[in-house]
């Protein structure tokens, strides 16, 4: 039966005030109606930031350790209902049962990473200059951040936000992905069951016109963080530049794995797939670029060939699944049409290219799994994130031609080299031009206690997740405090 899924404003689940609903549906069978979610508006958004703006001054002042109390309690919540919440993931944003838990462990992850920073939240204290006189910095919060999330990780991302904007003391309004509004609205209760209080943690459902922006342009909205399209982000960061708001946004990738000739042809294959066709494509850290040196390219293209087009198709919670649906039409029709782009341009389809109807899958979002050659640099499907399940492959001399293609692009997010030779992979970890380098391992793997983000058009601001480089840097502002117990006046910056 169909969820009624409400907005959550000031401690209270309410409809939207114009009434208006949008449905969720499984994209593994768009037959099953999963909920109906309040279609939102700008008065809805003014209703959350009030409530936002109205809870800081106590949630401010409660101690950091007492904050990090709560989220220790949500990251209890959440492994209790890990199972729950892992198959609603999976029937609503589509990718497999074991990716699906994964999501869901990492929002775990995170939320107790974050709740131990409630004893950390560090400044410096360092020497003065004169005597009888300290010196330190403190981080304060904010004030209110909007926090807007995509639908491929629906928990984890989410929590990436949230959880830092709360330890660090910010009040929060959460408007997540239309597609994947389910999960969000599960995630939601279980902090508010953990014993936030009311108005510290708000979520309003509805589009990106409609809600999205307007909280974007609330002027009581102090702070945005943003993961999405850069196509939104762009937009939005020239909104948050020209009203003086502090703004994060991760927007993509087109992330390359190079095989040496020297490497391991098994497990550079095993990378390459779990890479490419893991989640359908659709993470931003997808190895969309299989980028092989000549001496090994016919033997990894015949293998690897053989290995994907073996990749069973299906419903996410069926075990022997390996590739679920992808999210929605919009999207379903943009990778077809990508692959048609493709095909148009000169390159050569060698696997799958077509929507995938067959048997369990004739109502669902399906598409095979697809391969590319004889590509080159410059074209469209070589520069531009298509996030499906579309390869690209990629035949060069040595490693000097293989780390020129793997920076041809405007994105710089995730990379990875598959070699033996030490000093290979030295060189390709310092000239790569991404935020996360791989040895030997897929362009997917990061973990929370590292920050995570990338360079070029890839993202702007500071870092997601976790580390001395993170989050944190988003969700607080420093304070420098000195403190003269001399009993004189101590001119600073007078030569004596």
């Amino acid at each position: 039966m169909a969820e009624k899924i409400r907005n959550f404003i000031g401690g209270k689940w309410v409809d939207s005030v114009r009434g208006l609903t949008f449905e969720s549906r499984n994209p593994a069978d768009t037959c099953e109606l999963l909920g109906l979610i309040p279609d939102s508006d700008a008065v809805d958004v003014d209703k959350a930031v009030t409530a936002a703006r109205a809870a800081f001054p106590a949630w401010r002042d409660t101690p950091a350790p007492k904050r990090g109390e709560i989220l220790y309690r949500a990251a209890e919540l959440l492994v209790k209902r890990k199972d729950t919440l892992g198959e609603l993931v999976c029937r609503e944003m589509g990718k497999i049962l074991s990716e699906s838990m994964g999501d869901v462990q990492e929002a775990i992850d995170m939320t107790y990473y974050m709740a131990g920073e409630g004893r950390r939240l560090s400044g410096e204290t360092v020497p003065s200059e004169l005597p009888y006189k300290d010196a330190k910095s403190v981080r304060l919060p904010i004030g209110v951040f909007a926090l807007i999330t995509p639908w491929n990780f629906p928990t984890a991302i989410p929590s990436w936000k949230i959880t830092p904007a709360l330890i660090a003391g910010n009040t929060v309004v959460f408007k997540p992905a239309e597609e994947t509004p389910i999960a969000a609205t599960h995630l939601v209760e279980i902090f508010d069951e953990a014993g936030l209080p009311p108005g510290v943690l708000n979520l309003v459902h509805g589009y990106g016109e409609t809600a999205g922006e307007p909280l974007v342009r609330h002027p009581d909205v102090d702070g945005v963080s943003f993961t999405g399209s850069n196509e939104v982000g762009e937009r939005l960061a020239g909104i948050c530049g020209s009203t003086h708001k502090d703004f994060m946004m991760e927007t993509g990738g087109k992330n390359p794995i190079i095989v040496m000739d020297d490497a391991d042809l098994d497990l550079a294959i095993e990378g390459a797939l779990w890479g490419g066709f893991g989640t359908t494509g659709q993470r931003c850290t997808a190895s969309s670029r299989l980028i092989i040196q000549e001496g090994i390219f016919d033997q990894f293209l015949k293998t690897f060939t053989v290995r994907a087009s073996q990749l069973r198709i299906g419903n996410g919670l069926d075990p022997e699944t390996e590739i679920g649906p992808v999210i929605s039409d919009i999207q379903y029709q943009k990778i077809l049409k990508y692959i048609e782009t493709g095909k148009g341009e000169g390159a050569t389809l060698i696997l799958g290219g077509r929507a995938y109807e067959k048997g369990d899958c004739a109502n669902g979002l399906f598409i095979e799994p697809t391969m590319f050659v004889d590509v080159r640099p410059k074209m469209r499907i070589a520069q531009e994130e298509i996030f499906g399940p579309v390869v690209s492959l990629f035949r060069v001399r040595d490693l000097t031609e293989a780390i020129e293609v793997a920076n041809d692009v405007t994105f710089g997010l995730s990379a990875a080299i598959y070699s033996k030779d030490v000093n290979k992979t030295a060189i390709a970890e310092r000239d790569l031009d991404t935020g996360l380098v791989y040895i030997n391992a897929s362009t997917i793997g990061a973990e929370i206690q590292l920050p995570f983000g990338g360079t070029k058009r890839t993202g702007l601001g500071p870092r997601e997740a976790g580390g001395r480089g993170g989050a944190l840097n988003l969700y607080t502002k420093w304070k420098v405090i000195y403190r003269d117990f001399s009993g004189t006046l101590q001119k600073a910056q007078i030569d004596n």
